[in-house]
């Protein structure tokens, strides 16, 4: 007999339809309606499947595509072979048509050549009213040769008490190697980030200098200490800013994870390497500064009780990324706040009129509103956009405010880059030397000032005994 429950409701079959079927039709029908639901149910597994398994290639697309643009990756990170956008015009290598060129500046010449033309087309070799129309330079290394002095100590017999005496060392060449020596291996090491290896390898092939490692170390080691009264002025002239950039990132020391601090504004930079990515870590960075804060929207950072300004350019990125979903809802909603972001952000070169202020922002509170509620990523956005709102736009109501945190990204990019390139430190005392010579580095490079002359004096100062000086970081 065949089970009634098998058959679809809606086709009207009464008992004595089935009655009238023969057996074998029955079993066949029943059969075929077996057969249907478990289609049905094996359907449904795979539509699910389907469903799972196109979000998970959802995802992997968007981690594949994820760059600078989109994300709160640095530019190194982004992949020379990635495809270009389609449809997006881009630019030829080079200068545009009509672009004035760069020179090489011309130096003050340690020898000067004159040439005279020698003969004419016509053979005639005497000129007259004779001028200059060009200077040709020529730049070359002169040969490059160690100076190298012995001090011969002598001792001898006082003739009035009879007791030896010996002749000592000056204090500043106690070390056996100069201030411009020292100051030229702290350069490889600290604004080049240079290996240890690469510096012996230099010194041997290019100075004719045999130098082991541990010397090197040592050497580092003593510009670290003739370099702390700088790090220390810098640190209190950052402080003194009414307005800086806070950023961290990671950092390892013998394999321990920590973190690499910086709190920079326009003039200057203070790098610190905390084993905490916290509050206290936080205000041992900024001791007792009470300012203008432009950061990212890391919770530490949403403790500030003054004002802050939240990175708008963290905020495109990940807009950006939701406006490249696959997901249409995702999409749109992420096309609306990219839109909405740049337009604020552009503010900062064009304020808005009183009309165009409250367009904005009613778009804006409207977007938050609608989208808040959601358990997706749109409403995890949006409740993100209400939580910093106060501190999208301080850059409007405040001067010498950025409305992006780009600065302070910049900043500590090299210590990102010289993460990479040591795995980090081993010691205290390498965390010591890479807070100093990271800041006096960058600080240097804000000022445009050359950061070897300010390492000579420094080394030189230090082996005198002399105090530092440190001018050239209040007076600027």
């Amino acid at each position: 007999m065949l089970d009634r429950t098998l058959l679809p409701p809606h086709l009207a079959i009464t008992e004595q339809d089935l009655q009238n079927t023969p057996p074998a039709i029955l079993n066949l029908l029943g059969f075929l309606l077996r057969e249907n639901m478990e289609l049905k149910r094996q359907v449904e597994d795979l539509t699910k499947q389907v469903a799972k398994q196109s979000k998970q290639i959802e995802d992997l697309t968007s981690r594949l595509n994820l760059n600078s643009s989109n994300s709160s990756r640095p530019p190194s990170s982004d992949s020379p072979y990635q495809s270009k956008e389609a449809g997006k015009e881009h630019k030829k290598p080079g200068a545009k048509k009509g672009h004035k060129g760069h020179r090489q500046n011309m130096l003050d010449p340690t020898d000067t050549k004159i040439i005279q033309p020698e003969i004419c087309s016509c053979g005639n070799t005497t000129f007259n009213d004779l001028t200059d129309y060009y200077t040709h330079q020529v730049i070359e290394l002169p040969e490059i040769k160690m100076d190298v002095t012995h001090f011969v100590l002598y001792k001898g017999i006082c003739s009035c008490c009879g007791k030896t005496n010996k002749g000592l060392i000056p204090q500043e060449h106690r070390t056996g190697y100069g201030p411009r020596l020292c100051a030229l291996i702290a350069e490889m090491a600290g604004t080049q980030a240079d290996s240890r290896s690469t510096i012996q390898t230099f010194c041997y092939s290019v100075l004719g200098l045999k130098i082991s490692l541990g010397t090197i170390q040592k050497i580092l080691d003593r510009v670290s200490q003739a370099i702390l009264p700088s790090y220390k002025m810098i640190a209190a002239q950052v402080r003194q800013d009414a307005v800086n950039h806070v950023d961290e990132t990671s950092w390892h020391k013998n394999g321990i994870l920590m973190w690499l601090w910086v709190m920079a504004n326009t003039s200057s930079a203070f790098f610190m390497i905390d084993s905490h990515r916290s509050w206290e870590a936080f205000q041992s960075l900024i001791s007792d500064w009470k300012g203008i804060l432009i950061s990212d929207g890391y919770g530490v950072y949403r403790k500030w009780v003054g004002l802050r300004q939240t990175c708008l350019a963290h905020l495109i990125r990940d807009a950006k990324k939701l406006s490249e979903s696959l997901n249409i809802d995702i999409m749109l909603f992420g096309k609306w706040v990219l839109k909405d972001l740049q337009c604020l952000c552009h503010m900062a070169n064009a304020p808005p009129s009183e009309k165009e202020w409250e367009e904005f922002y009613g778009r804006l509170i409207q977007l938050i509103a609608r989208y808040r509620g959601n358990k997706d990523v749109t409403g995890t956005f949006a409740r993100r956009l209400e939580r910093e709102i106060a501190h999208l736009w301080v850059f409007l109501e405040q001067e010498g405010v950025s409305p992006t945190n780009n600065h302070a990204e910049r900043m500590i990019r090299f210590g990102v880059l010289w993460r990479k390139c040591s795995q980090g430190t081993s010691s205290d005392k390498g965390n010591r030397w890479v807070e100093r010579i990271l800041s006096l580095r960058q600080t240097c490079r804000l000022r445009s000032l050359k950061t070897y002359p300010i390492l000579v004096d420094a080394v030189q100062r230090y082996f005198r005994g002399q105090e530092t000086n440190t001018a050239w970081i209040t007076q600027h």
